[in-house]
């Protein structure tokens, strides 16, 4: 139905006459099939499926069971990382151990046994020196000794006057007879070899001796020296100097050379 409305103005009223409302046109369905049907639809609605339930307290149910620590009772995860990080740049420097041999041991153990010194002091080199010296003086001993009794029994057996006694006959040949032999000749051979068997037995003794003592004194001394600081620097320097003189009237220096060792 048409509507009048009234506009007042300050001279006279006039009717406005508003054209009828029309209702819109809806589109006619292209589709035969139901809107349901169609594959890329879903229903909305359907009675028949069960009511999907959403529990909203799901969420703060298991946030109960989260509990908050206090930030003060969090250990420092840091703490750790920089102490290990400390202790490797401050690790301590391995020192290099330098052997300084005592001196009154390594005599002490050299007068034990031969060569024991020169281990002590770790100079294996003179190891075999000493030990092999020591070792062929003991043998040519024993060997000189061992000749010195044969041939001592052989001279007192020729200088009796008993039959019995021929221990000189064992030098020779079984087929040398006692009659072709010159008695006088083999007295003084008997006494020769005697005399000089005994020189090298005692000489012997003498160098084993002398080599113990070598030995001794050899690693007292090695074990005295490592303890001087030996320089690199060894040379001799020689340069003029001025060698001031009291007894020349004038007073004035000579002249000279000077010679200076650095060792």
């Amino acid at each position: 139905m048409p509507s009048e409305s009234c506009v007042a103005d300050a001279d006279s009223v006039a009717p406005v006459v508003t054209a009828p409302s029309r209702k819109p046109v809806r589109p006619e369905r292209r589709h035969t099939s139901p809107i349901s049907n169609l594959p890329d639809s879903f229903p909305v609605g359907n009675p028949q499926t069960p009511p999907v339930m959403v529990v909203l307290d799901s969420l703060s149910a298991q946030g109960d069971s989260v509990s908050i620590v206090p930030l003060d009772s969090v250990p420092v995860v840091a703490s750790p990382l920089i102490a290990v990080t400390d202790s490797i740049a401050r690790a301590p420097e391995e020192k290099k151990f330098t052997f300084v041999p005592d001196p009154t041991k390594a005599v002490w153990m050299s007068a034990l046994f031969p060569g024991l010194g020169q281990l002590y002091n770790r100079r294996y080199w003179k190891l075999p020196i000493v030990v092999g010296g020591f070792m062929g003086l003991g043998y040519a001993m024993n060997w000189n000794n061992t000749m010195l009794r044969d041939y001592t029994r052989a001279y007192s057996d020729i200088m009796d006057n008993d039959p019995s006694t021929k221990s000189y006959m064992d030098f020779f040949a079984p087929t040398v007879q006692e009659s072709d032999l010159n008695k006088e000749w083999l007295t003084n051979i008997l006494r020769q070899r005697k005399n000089m068997y005994r020189r090298q037995r005692d000489l012997c003794v003498i160098c084993m001796i002398g080599v113990y003592l070598v030995a001794m004194v050899d690693a007292y001394v090695d074990a005295q020296l490592a303890h001087f600081d030996i320089s690199p620097d060894l040379s001799v320097d020689i340069a003029p100097a001025l060698l001031p003189t009291e007894t020349r009237k004038n007073g004035l220096p000579g002249l000279g050379v000077c010679w200076a060792v650095n060792f």
